[in-house]
């Protein structure tokens, strides 16, 4: 009942929203392809509702497929650099280029690589260089927040580097890299979507390739149901992993 309580602000100001939507787009006679109002929205989710829920879950594959591979890779290169200054003063410049380049850029390269034959594991390639940064920073910044006195504690009692590492670190650095695994849950998807986008093959056949497809045709009613789905799914991951942290720290408590 009380998260119910809490939700009903959000609830009632899209409702007005959506009125306010309704109502202005009938009355000004706004044309459809342009601004369709939410009842048509509504049918064509309803309408095209198991091809959308099909290329949901090929988008929500391939971002869970990303998001598993940038935890791996990024949550094990931060825990290799952080045992060596040097190793990490050397990495960390070339994660964040990794980071700041667009993936429009890089996405012909991965093509190229993975061949067009290949057009998913190529977008999942993409969506996890997408999703790395947030794990790799969240891990390494955990894993350097641990307690000072706690660190003199073990260099007293002489721990080797892999003691400290397992006892001390990575449970201080277990809350950053759960909230660098929420971001990037978030960042998979649109990763997924983007570079679904940039790849130019329907191959994939993920929302992307239906936002695409409904633009393309000027069905916007169509292409905005797409939208929703898309943000439903990304709601969905966001609450996953949010409950994920929540569980995780109440066990560690």
């Amino acid at each position: 009942m009380k998260r119910l309580l809490d939700a009903l602000p959000a609830l009632a100001l899209t409702a007005t929203l959506l009125a306010i939507w309704e109502a202005s787009v009938r009355l000004l006679h706004v044309p459809v392809y342009f601004l369709p109002p939410p009842s048509d929205v509504a049918r064509a989710l309803i309408d095209n509702g198991p091809i959308l829920a099909g290329s949901a879950l090929q988008t929500f594959w391939m971002a869970l497929k990303a998001l598993i591979v940038a935890a791996l890779i990024g949550g094990g290169l931060a825990i290799s650099v952080s045992l060596s200054r040097p190793a990490e003063r050397a990495v960390a410049p070339l994660a964040v280029t990794l980071q700041v380049t667009p993936v429009v850029a890089i996405a012909p390269l991965v093509l190229i690589w993975f061949g067009l034959d290949h057009a998913d594991r190529a977008v999942t390639a993409l969506a996890a260089a997408i999703a790395f940064f947030p794990i790799f920073s969240g891990v390494l910044t955990g894993l350097k927040s641990a307690d000072p006195d706690l660190e003199r504690l073990f260099d007293l009692h002489a721990a080797t580097p892999l003691q400290r590492l397992w006892r001390l670190r990575l449970p201080s650095a277990l809350p950053f890299a759960l909230e660098g695994l929420r971001v990037a849950a978030g960042q998979a998807v649109v990763g997924a979507v983007v570079a679904e986008f940039v790849s130019g093959s329907g191959a994939a056949q993920g929302l992307a390739w239906r936002l695409l497809e409904a633009g393309n045709r000027l069905r916007t009613a169509d292409l905005l149901a797409a939208l929703v789905c898309l943000a439903v799914l990304g709601l969905a991951l966001n609450a996953a992993t949010r409950l994920i942290e929540r569980r995780i720290l109440r066990d560690q408590t």
